[in-house]
């Protein structure tokens, strides 16, 4: 744990009525946690089910449906990290003088606690997180290190902590580090920051303001291609700073030379340490070869070795819904990226490719495309269009690239799965042989689908309808 900051202790806890804001990912590990600390717990969450289903599990704590206030006396607020500080009840506490943190703001402070306690590294930016802790979780396996990824990968930072390992990839969002203030890690990592969940934090500045959190403990590293993150990581208070750079790098930088990922800050000859072919990364392409030389930075910070680095990265491969081909159909390639829910993220995607078939559309969450169609616009030799902001992303290919067929995807019965179905109809009719089909939302999936994995598995499980549907249409094929 990164020295030099004391946390607010949690021995006050024992005895303290805590209430727990949410009942979804986090809600029981933080009220198991908070049990094991002797508080008296209280859960509310608009879902009565959630509370039944919570209640049945930990029949120590109590449920309150709906709450807009603290109970009296209530200690201590920990909310799930997509809660707005404007909700009504963490609003109502904090007028009340309630303290309110986050489930890793907990974790943290238990963690503080540990006489040997896990080493965090830690990583935020607006795209790339979840390769780039799952690139440095395999590397750290190949070191040999009892490590784990946890956080907004999928797995409560408190669970992981729980759980006793000794150290910990933890990706971060930008809600999560508002709610934890007091978190210093041994190694930070901010990959990139572009406009996203402005509607969250109201402006940039609250967003980049809650990334740069993330730079505060005892090694920070960052993008530095952005001037925008390379002036945090100047300003950043930790004692040492890395760069990590697409180009040559120097002195205290990872970058590329000559066809290598190159490691010039752990070298002492100062020549730089070469550590992988650019062609062994996995994703291929730009975006995967920057955040293997973030997760290679992280990892040499905290001591790994070239050849642990080498292997882990050799090894990694991508998660599903981040650019995985799902099928060909005549010629053409369909490729889910259903993980590129920002218009930074889907511009990242469509830049690997030259002739592209964009199916976009979701929740903007106060973004733009305008910037994406300038630049990438004759990529595009059509774009199909779905769910809430379809027409915003309209508009601004009507006004920047109005050369660029626009389909806007429908269903008679409004279903998400007929919608998505339509969507790659229109797509497979606006390709030619050799173009790809790109499922790059650019847009949250909230307003259609569960999440973004779901909004993934629509497009494939469309492609193999319509396919069934082209296949059918062809002479002799009924059988």
């Amino acid at each position: 744990m990164a020295a030099g900051f004391d946390p607010p202790g949690i021995e006050h806890l024992a005895g303290a009525p805590v209430l727990v804001a949410g009942a979804g990912v986090t809600g029981a590990p933080t009220a198991k946690a908070l049990l094991a600390l002797g508080a008296e717990v209280t859960v509310t969450d608009a879902s009565a089910e959630k509370l039944a289903a919570l209640a049945g599990e930990l029949p120590a704590i109590s449920t309150a449906l709906g709450l807009t206030e603290p109970p009296a006396g209530t200690r201590l607020v920990v909310t799930s990290p997509g809660w707005r500080p404007e909700t009504p009840l963490l609003a109502a506490a904090l007028a009340a003088g309630i303290e309110v943190i986050g489930e890793v703001e907990l974790a943290w402070r238990i963690c503080a606690t540990d006489e040997n306690p896990p080493t965090w590294l830690v990583v935020t930016g607006t795209n790339g997180k979840t390769t780039t802790v799952s690139m440095v979780a395999a590397i750290l396996r190949a070191a040999g290190e009892d490590a784990l990824a946890c956080g907004n990968i999928g797995l409560p930072v408190i669970s992981a902590v729980a759980a006793g390992h000794r150290v910990l990839a933890v990706e971060l969002s930008s809600f999560q580090l508002y709610w934890s203030p007091s978190v210093r890690p041994d190694a930070g990592l901010l990959l990139n920051i572009a406009a996203d969940h402005l509607d969250w934090h109201g402006d940039l500045a609250g967003y980049v303001a809650a990334k740069q959190r993330v730079l505060t403990g005892q090694v920070a590293i960052a993008g530095v291609d952005d001037d925008l993150v390379a002036g945090l990581l100047a300003a950043a208070p930790a004692a040492t700073r890395y760069g990590v750079t697409m180009g040559e790098p120097e002195p205290g930088q990872f970058g590329v030379r000559a066809g290598q990922l190159l490691d010039r800050a752990f070298d002492p000859t100062g020549a730089g340490i070469e550590l992988l072919p650019v062609t062994e990364v996995h994703p291929p392409g730009p975006t995967g070869v920057f955040d293997a030389l973030a997760a290679a930075a992280l990892t040499r910070a905290y001591g790994v070795s070239v050849a642990a680095v080498a292997e882990g990265l050799r090894g990694f491969r991508p998660g599903d819904h981040r650019g995985v081909e799902v099928g060909e159909l005549d010629g053409v390639r369909y490729l889910d990226d259903s993980k590129a829910s920002n218009p930074h993220a889907a511009a990242a995607a469509i830049r690997a490719h030259r002739r592209v078939v964009w199916v976009a559309g979701g929740l903007l969450k106060g973004s733009t495309v305008d910037d994406l169609v300038i630049e990438l616009g004759s990529r595009l030799v059509g774009a199909v269009l779905l769910g809430a902001d379809r027409d915003v992303i309209a508009t601004a290919l009507a006004r920047h690239a109005p050369d660029v067929p626009v389909h806007l995807a429908q269903a008679g019965d409004h279903d998400a799965m007929a919608v998505m179905v339509d969507a790659v109809r229109a797509a497979s009719e606006l390709a030619d042989p050799g173009d790809v089909v790109l499922l790059a939302p650019a847009g949250a999936s909230w307003d259609m689908f569960t999440d973004y994995a779901h909004r993934g598995r629509a497009f494939a499980e469309a492609l193999a309808v319509v396919t069934a549907q082209r296949q059918l249409a062809r002479p002799g094929g009924r059988s």
